[in-house]
């Protein structure tokens, strides 16, 4: 017999991987991480979003504001905390930002710049709201990526106001 007539199966399937028992031991499902780079990659991944816990407590002094703020403030700050962490460390296509789809990466980026100045001006700002707010998640996420660009602005009309249009009146300073 030709050798190149030896196999008579019909499909051009290699049969030695045919069996249902047969397990390739390097083969990572990519749907079901089950090897050893599976575990890897979900090491990384946690050392990654502790890594950016941790610059986020850095950047907004976390500790220094649990240890020294009143209560309520606390629970307020750790809730803007925890918001600023899911938004950084858990990865979308785009983030929801004023009701548009904003690049992840972009948002990511910004919310990595925050500090607690911009936390603290939040804070204030949400004490003084009395707008009814329908999703506050959603609120809160669009008023942290826009607190760098508004605190500015926001605390040099109330200097004008002050001044100018008729504060210091209204609060008895002159």
């Amino acid at each position: 017999v030709p050798q190149e007539v030896n196999d008579f199966s019909p499909n051009y399937n290699n049969t030695n991987h045919n069996n249902l028992s047969y397990n390739d031991m390097n083969y990572i499902n990519p749907i079901n991480h089950s090897g050893s780079e599976g575990k890897q990659e979900k090491t990384d991944m946690m050392d990654d979003v502790n890594a950016y816990i941790e610059i986020i407590k850095e950047n907004i002094e976390y500790d220094h504001y649990m240890k020294y703020g009143d209560k309520q403030d606390r629970e307020l700050y750790d809730e803007l905390f925890e918001i600023i962490c899911e938004v950084v460390c858990v990865k979308h296509r785009t983030v929801r930002i004023g009701g548009d789809e904003s690049p992840y990466e972009l948002v990511k980026a910004k919310y990595l710049k925050l500090n607690s100045s911009h936390l603290n001006y939040v804070i204030d700002r949400m004490k003084n709201t009395t707008t009814k707010i329908a999703n506050i998640k959603a609120y809160m996420v669009t008023t942290l990526y826009n607190a760098p660009n508004t605190i500015n602005h926001y605390y040099q009309q109330e200097v004008q106001h002050d001044m100018y249009g008729g504060g210091w009146h209204e609060k008895g300073i002159v």
